[in-house]
């Protein structure tokens, strides 16, 4: 497992799982289940460094660091660019609110993205190079996956966690 991959899975691991942090708010039935009574009891904390600045993240359920499913809610701001990175397992991507472009592709190509609003959904298999960005409004977006999932840019610069003198 790469140092980038190893670097998202102990930031997720830093996010609380959203089911206990709304514990008087949502309906949990067993160990597994999670039940979310509405977008407003959902507890978003700060996104891991190797995400743009701004970036808000809540882990619905299960925890993408070990190996089973996961729900995990993204929120990025407007103007925000996800370089072109691949994922260690398929993911699906729905959006919640507002819009983003999406692009398949290891080079950044914004002539080339496709725009998705609310209701919007994209499924990407292991691997597969793709790249996002909002313009002028924000978004937010489910991603459903199986872990253990990583995030690995293809230009390892493109990582807002690194700087000219290193990791941040």
């Amino acid at each position: 497992m790469s140092s980038l991959a190893r670097t998202l899975i102990a930031a997720i691991l830093l996010v609380p799982v959203a089911s206990e942090s709304f514990a008087e708010a949502g309906d949990h039935i067993g160990h597994d289940a999670v039940t979310v009574p509405d977008a407003a009891s959902v507890v978003y904390e700060p996104g891991p460094a190797n995400l743009p600045k701004g970036t808000q993240i809540s882990r619905v359920a299960g925890d993408p660091a070990k190996v089973g499913p996961f729900v995990l809610r993204i929120k990025f701001p407007a103007d925000t660019v996800i370089a072109p990175h691949t994922h260690a397992q398929a993911e699906t991507l729905t959006i919640l609110a507002g819009s983003i472009y999406h692009q398949h592709g290891a080079t950044l190509n914004k002539s080339a993205g496709k725009i998705l609003r609310a209701g919007g959904f994209v499924y990407l298999p292991q691997e597969m190079p793709h790249a996002l960005w909002t313009t002028g409004e924000p978004v937010e977006l489910q991603v459903n996956g199986m872990g253990p999932f990583g995030l690995n840019y293809i230009d390892p610069a493109d990582d807002p966690s690194r700087t000219s003198q290193g990791l941040r």
